[in-house]
């Protein structure tokens, strides 16, 4: 892909929010990464929900699950009923470990699920590891 990777980080937590796209940011100059602070914002970015919206669809999603107005498993679910969606890859990226919030998510579409590390070091390689193989491994499709 010779554009910028568009990643939308699904994030309620500011904090995260920022460190994520810090953090992504360094790692690689080519993203172009969107917030959305809560569910409901999300589905309307991703599924065009708001009048006269026109912003183009991000290319990978990163997906908290906690998050208020609406969760993390309802997103994925509702984003993988959109045809036009199916193939969008979503990264669930939360501080839950739990095998219930996995399987969910994986019985839901979720491509991956990864919970976030607790100090700043792993949480950096992690974001690194992602970058690198969306960016670096992944073959993305021609742009229609």
């Amino acid at each position: 892909m010779t554009r910028p990777v568009r990643i939308l980080v699904v994030e309620d937590n500011p904090a995260d929010a920022y460190l994520i796209k810090d953090l992504l940011s360094e790692t690689n100059s080519r993203f172009d990464i969107a917030v959305a602070r809560d569910g409901e914002e999300a589905l309307d970015r991703l599924l065009r929900r708001r009048a006269g919206e026109v912003s183009s669809r991000p290319d990978l999603v990163l997906l908290d699950l906690n998050l208020p107005k609406i969760s993390g498993h309802d997103v994925i679910g509702e984003v993988r009923k959109s045809r036009e969606l199916l193939g969008l890859p979503l990264i669930v990226l939360t501080s839950s470990g739990a095998s219930r919030d996995i399987a969910t998510s994986y019985a839901l579409g979720a491509s991956c699920y990864i919970t976030k590390p607790g100090d700043l070091v792993a949480f950096q390689a992690t974001l690194k590891a992602i970058s690198d193989f969306w960016c670096g491994v992944v073959t993305w499709p021609d742009e229609p």
